[in-house]
């Protein structure tokens, strides 16, 4: 099981020198998605380490870290006044424990020191657990987006103040 406490985490600002283990940990923690959809072709399976990079130049994102191991990360960015948050990842021995509670929280905590007054996020319709911690946390669902797979796209606002 869990040999530390999920309190015992630190969460810090992503960095570029990150990406490596963000990379890894956001393929082992969106194998689980890859099920539910019956496809590996998603984007966080199939982005590479050269993007990843890239996208972590200028990013709001955080990550989660037990002693010395990344055991989550989220990205964000802004645009404008909104915090676009994307790729929650926890490590699958992790998962359960808040630390995406915690990671969510500590990003719309840096989305509002840079000047944004809502987040948006999005999941798959299928990605049950996903919708319900956004739904605990109080976002609220604007819309839905038919994918050309059949799957829904579900977009989750909520309200920085």
């Amino acid at each position: 099981m869990n040999s530390r406490d999920p309190h015992d985490l630190t969460i810090r600002d992503i960095r570029q020198e990150d990406a490596g283990e963000v990379l890894t940990l956001q393929r082992a923690a969106f194998v689980q998605e890859a099920l539910i959809y019956d496809t590996v072709r998603m984007p966080p399976l199939t982005q590479s380490l050269e993007e990843l990079r890239a996208e972590l130049a200028e990013n709001l994102g955080q990550v989660a870290l037990m002693g010395s191991r990344l055991v989550g990360a989220v990205r964000a960015r802004r645009e404008s006044e909104l915090l676009l948050i994307g790729r929650l990842a926890i490590a699958p021995d992790q998962q359960g424990l808040g630390i995406g509670s915690r990671l969510l929280s500590a990003v719309e905590d840096r989305g509002r020191g840079a000047g944004c007054t809502e987040a948006e996020l999005f999941t798959g319709s299928l990605s049950e657990a996903n919708l319900r911690l956004y739904l605990r946390l109080g976002y609220e669902e604007t819309q839905r987006v038919d994918g050309d797979d059949g799957i829904q796209q579900v977009f989750l606002r909520k309200p920085l103040l």
